[in-house]
């Protein structure tokens, strides 16, 4: 089997391609398992050491509309044996707030030329979609439901969200014409992620974890008791991955899935650091509001049920600090700050 991943030198493609070829093998939509021969991971950058050591990982270094343009160069991203897709590659929320056209080459632009691409192979690859909790929206005469629920009605108010949005009809239609097997997965906040600050609008939600533990202040942009909806980065693969294994009878009819979400605030991650790393490490966060900030993130919805994905066995994290512990185990070196048991 060749698998594709595209964003596959970024911090979520590397860890889902590490994750899959420590498994050595995958079911697709059921069937029985077959080995993963390669996985392409297609990106502007080159991935890790330890991916680029591994015989199975082939790399296509590059911009993702630059190489699906007609012609030879294309066929280097999707080669014809292609068999499932992962389309990771993205700008982030605050990029494309503050460069529409960036967010539609990147977001929309790339997305479209990605599923065309699989059209081509006349093959009906699998194709997962990270789409993202931006799809749900709420703004000024526009009230969100409390918790959302799988049929709730997407209302995004970003330029992200909206191309997101856009991506996921566009996957749907793919899959409804049998040009691909359709998997639209709308992923929360991940948190916390490892490495630096990104132009998400969500970054502080990393950031405000992350650089404390590393002896570094760290700015929280919006009030204490914002309502996040967030995923670790473990269970965050866990959902990318079941949505490609699942079969076409259990994904059922809705196109899109909301993945499981912790519900928590701002607030309540800052105490978890504190129980975590003591006060030395609380007292780093700076509470500085920025408006920009608030005004995406006010928007976005702080409960998801996720009542399609538990069916299929994915559950949200236990909690923040169990998050946080994670986050410490798995990145050691990047720890400044003494760890309490």
């Amino acid at each position: 089997m060749n698998i594709v991943i595209t964003g596959g030198a970024g911090f979520l493609g590397a860890r889902l391609a590490r994750t899959l070829l420590v498994q050595g093998q995958l079911a697709l939509a059921g069937a029985a398992p077959q080995p993963i021969s390669r996985i392409t991971l297609v990106d502007r950058a080159q991935p890790p050491a330890d991916l680029l050591a591994d015989s199975r990982v082939a790399t296509v270094v590059g911009d993702l509309n630059d190489l699906l343009r007609p012609g030879p160069s294309g066929t280097m991203a999707i080669a014809a044996d292609t068999q499932l897709v992962f389309h990771l590659a993205a700008a982030v929320s605050g990029e494309c707030e503050a460069d529409f056209d960036l967010g539609m080459r990147s977001n929309l632009d790339a997305t479209r030329a990605l599923l065309e691409a699989c059209r081509t192979l006349k093959t009906g690859p699998t194709f997962v979609f990270a789409s993202s909790l931006a799809v749900f929206g709420k703004a000024p005469g526009q009230s969100l439901p409390e918790v959302i629920e799988d049929n709730t009605l997407p209302t995004p108010q970003s330029s992200y969200g909206v191309q997101k949005f856009i991506g996921e009809q566009l996957v749907a239609d793919y899959a409804r014409k049998g040009f691909v097997r359709g998997r639209n997965v709308r992923l929360m906040t991940v948190s916390v992620r490892p490495g630096k600050p990104n132009g998400a609008a969500s970054s502080f939600l990393s950031g405000m974890i992350r650089e404390p533990l590393a002896g570094q202040r760290a700015v929280c942009p919006v009030p204490a008791d914002v309502a996040v909806a967030l995923s670790s980065p473990g269970r965050t693969i866990d959902g990318l991955i079941r949505a490609a294994q699942t079969t076409d009878a259990d994904w059922g009819p809705l196109t899109a899935m909301n993945l499981p979400a912790l519900r928590t605030s701002v607030r309540e991650m800052a105490e978890a650091l504190g129980r975590v790393a003591g006060s030395a490490a609380a007292d780093l966060l700076d509470w500085t509001p920025d408006p920009a900030i608030i005004r995406v993130v006010s928007t976005w919805p702080g409960a998801i049920a996720a009542t399609r994905a538990r069916a299929l066995g994915l559950l949200p994290d236990s909690g923040f600090e169990a998050i946080i512990r994670d986050y410490i185990r798995e990145n050691p070196d990047a720890i400044r700050l003494p760890v309490q048991p």
